[in-house]
């Protein structure tokens, strides 16, 4: 979702603003995200189309502290601050030398890689996983390893040239350009440069000199006239924070409705439709309805729960390994005659839904000893019965696996599940690759998660009522 500001504001130092400029969105926010909804098939997790706010000002003018600022106005838990400084390309043997002798121009477009950047801020605008580069300022070069960001919901976009390329201004939800005056951009510099990056007063300067301040004039400046806010940075400027906040509030407020009117309508259709051939309930065979009465049972002991639970879970995982891709494999057997049978076409991982998958985790290693496993932690917003993803972490080569596992001990109207798969598509996991196993599901979430996710397989030990409580865990983990 894009907005404009109709006029520019400029905040004083007296927290006025010049003009009487108020700042207005064309459009609403309203529509701007049932569009966004409308793009993607039938579900739109709460992180996309991340909300960016684009800071740019001259080095030293107040740019980090000012996005600092907003992370404390906001006061919310998906606020992610990145720093263009990570996308500085790495230096060839001759500019190294130049920027350890403090002759490299770092304070020129092109000493940035705008290129991947705009992949990653559409990456994450898209609801995907962007890898980061690290760029480290006492090598001069960028590092082999990466920062991976995922699932924001408000992006703070930080940089001396965070208003400059046009393919990034399209991404962008809010302009800033904050103004300091020069000798305090050159203090606050000379600060930050001996303490964080090792340099001299003396190398620094002579870079402020050489191309800070020629390339505040020539490129940073500019900016100033596409912001859509323009902010001295002093502590008493309130107003622009009170008017981020609530712009940004009012945005993750719509997306929020609309996420949750999108669950509803993937309700009401679930109630005109059977449920998918993907969907494969256990046979009640004796053994099962065996089981099931002692787990079920108010009386039975703890120990004899997790035993039979992970008995069951044991089951389920096996049934869930059917799905699993097989190729063709001879092997001669002790009495020296060939036997064609099937091995695994690649390595089979899991992913455990904190804390109810958590249960499955016994059977899980009965059925492969040591499956790689990762975990998520997603839990419903107590105001709005939202799900929201909380912890993640996942094998580092989950898109190459033959076959993956989501296991949860229990899905009632599946607002977990389908994030939880979505988590997984945009890690590069084809749905067709991915089974959730689940003790226990009502129908509506079997059918909200399959309109979603047509591809998945979904192996169930029991249905049950639409809205259960999650009691498996509690009865499992005592508490």
């Amino acid at each position: 979702m894009t907005s404009t500001i109709t006029s520019t504001i400029v905040v004083t130092p007296d927290g006025m603003t010049n003009g009487g400029a108020t700042l207005t969105i064309n459009g609403s926010a309203e529509a701007d995200s049932a569009c966004t909804i409308a793009k993607r098939a039938h579900y739109a997790p709460p992180w996309a189309d991340v909300s960016i706010i684009g800071i740019a000002g001259s080095s030293g003018s107040g740019k980090s502290t000012l996005s600092q600022a907003i992370v404390k106005s906001l006061n919310l838990p998906w606020v992610v601050i990145l720093s263009m400084d990570s996308f500085y390309k790495s230096l060839d043997e001759e500019s190294s030398r130049k920027a350890f002798r403090c002759e490299y121009d770092f304070d020129a477009p092109d000493a940035l890689d705008f290129d991947i950047l705009v992949d990653r801020l559409r990456d994450l605008k898209a609801g995907k996983r962007a890898e980061i580069p690290v760029y480290s300022f006492e090598k001069h070069a960028r590092l082999a390893k990466t920062t991976a960001i995922y699932s924001p919901h408000v992006l703070i976009l930080e940089g001396i040239f965070a208003l400059h390329d046009p393919r990034v201004l399209e991404l962008l939800d809010m302009k800033i350009f904050c103004e300091a005056d020069p000798d305090t951009c050159l203090s606050r510099r000379i600060l930050r440069d001996q303490r964080e990056r090792g340099r001299d007063v003396e190398g620094i300067i002579k870079q402020w000199f050489s191309f800070v301040k020629p390339n505040f004039e020539k490129y940073v400046n500019p900016q100033r006239n596409v912001a859509d806010i323009i902010v001295p940075c002093k502590s008493e400027t309130h107003v622009a924070m009170t008017m981020v906040s609530q712009f940004i509030k009012q945005k993750l407020l719509e997306k929020s409705r609309h996420h949750r009117a999108a669950l509803t309508k993937l309700e009401m259709e679930a109630l005109s439709h059977p449920l998918s051939s993907k969907v494969h309930i256990m046979k009640q065979t004796s053994q099962m309805r065996g089981m099931n009465t002692i787990i079920h049972d108010i009386d039975t002991t703890p120990e004899d729960f997790i035993f039979y639970f992970n008995r069951l879970a044991a089951l389920l995982v096996e049934q869930g390994l059917n799905s699993a891709a097989f190729t063709s494999r001879q092997v001669t057997t002790p009495q020296n005659k060939p036997y064609l049978g099937l091995e695994p076409a690649g390595e089979v991982s899991a992913v455990i839904v904190l804390r109810g998958g958590a249960a499955f985790e016994a059977g899980l290693h009965r059925v492969i000893p040591d499956c790689k496993t990762g975990r998520m932690l997603i839990q419903s917003n107590i105001r709005t019965g939202e799900p929201e993803l909380h912890y993640l972490i996942l094998p580092k080569d989950i898109d190459q696996h033959a076959s993956v596992l989501l296991l949860d001990a229990q899905m009632s109207s599946g607002g977990s599940a389908l994030m939880a798969v979505q988590v997984l598509v945009d890690h590069g996991v084809k749905e067709e690759k991915i089974t959730l196993v689940t003790y226990s599901s009502g129908r509506m979430g079997l059918h909200r998660l399959t309109q979603v996710f047509p591809g998945i397989t979904v192996v169930v030990g029991n249905l049950c009522l639409d809205a259960e409580e999650r009691w498996v865990e509690k009865r499992y983990f005592r508490c």
